[in-house]
C-alpha cells in the first residue's frame, strides 16, 4: 500500500493499535504497510478462503469476520473465532503452513489488508519486539478455543450463552457487549453449538432475571457480577 493511498493513514492508525503490531515504531510499521494490500467484501458475503490464507496473511481494518466449521451432511455450523478491526487471519497457516479448512464470512461490510504470509514469517525472526506481542496473541486464541471446548463438553446451553456474553464484556459500569451486541439468535446459536429456537427460550430467561437487556436487536449485559454468579450457580437446564 503506497502513503499517497486514500486508505493508507486508516490502515496504519489500525495496525498501530492492534494487539500484533503495538510494540513496533511507527517507521517499521510504515515500512511493512508498503507490503499490504486493501482488499474488501460486502456484508453476509463469503470472505477470505483456505487457499487464500497460505498464501496471504490479513489484518481486518474494519467490520466483522466469522470463522466457522460447517457439516457438509447436516449444514450445522460452529463458530470458532469472531474476529474485529485488529485481528489477523490466519494464525493457524501461519504457524504450520497448512491449509486451515474453515469458512470465512463478512458479518457486515469488511475491509481487510494482506500481505504475503513469506514476508510476515521473515518479521518475526526479523523483529523481536513483533514476538513480544504475537505470542501472547497467540495465548490468547489457544485459551479462547480451550473455553470453546470446554463449554461444549461440560457446559449446558445457558451457561454456554451466559459464559459466551461474559467473554464478550468487561466488568466494568458500562457492561458494553464487544462483536457480538447486535448479532441475531441463529449467529449465536452458532457461537456456542445450539440451535436459534433454543437460544431464543435462554435468552427470554436471562432478560426476566434481570442479567441482560434486549432492545430490538440490541444486546446488553445489565449486571456482569451477577451474570457471573449465575454462571457458577446455574443447576443445569438443557
Amino acid at each position: 500500500m503506497k502513503p499517497d493511498s486514500q486508505f493508507y493513514s486508516h490502515c496504519f492508525r489500525t495496525l498501530r493499535s492492534s494487539h500484533l503490531f503495538a510494540n513496533l515504531n511507527d517507521d517499521t510499521i510504515q515500512n511493512m504497510l508498503l507490503k499490504f494490500q486493501l482488499e474488501t467484501w460486502k456484508h453476509k458475503t463469503p470472505a477470505m478462503d483456505s487457499l487464500d490464507s497460505l498464501k496471504k496473511f490479513y489484518v481486518i481494518i474494519s467490520g466483522r469476520m466469522r470463522v466457522c466449521r460447517t457439516n457438509p451432511d447436516s449444514g450445522r455450523e460452529l463458530t470458532l473465532a469472531l474476529l474485529g478491526p485488529g485481528d489477523v487471519f490466519d494464525i493457524v497457516c501461519l504457524l504450520d503452513r497448512r491449509e486451515h479448512k474453515v469458512v470465512v464470512t463478512a458479518i457486515d461490510d469488511l475491509e481487510a489488508i494482506h500481505a504475503p504470509i513469506d514476508d510476515v514469517r521473515r518479521w518475526i525472526q526479523e523483529h523481536p519486539e513483533l514476538n513480544q506481542t504475537f505470542i501472547p496473541y497467540l495465548a490468547r486464541q489457544i485459551r479462547s478455543m480451550e473455553g470453546l471446548a470446554t463449554d461444549l463438553a461440560i457446559h449446558d446451553t445457558y451457561t454456554r450463552l451466559a459464559r459466551l456474553f461474559l467473554r464478550h464484556t468487561k466488568p466494568d459500569p458500562a457492561h458494553d457487549l464487544q462483536l457480538i451486541h447486535d448479532l441475531s439468535n441463529e449467529e449465536l446459536a452458532k457461537m456456542i453449538g445450539s440451535v436459534r429456537m433454543v437460544v431464543n427460550r435462554h435468552l427470554q430467561k436471562l432478560k426476566k432475571d434481570g442479567l441482560v437487556e434486549i432492545h430490538g436487536h440490541h444486546l446488553a449485559v445489565k449486571d456482569w457480577h451477577a451474570l457471573l454468579h449465575a454462571t457458577e450457580h446455574h443447576p443445569g437446564l438443557k
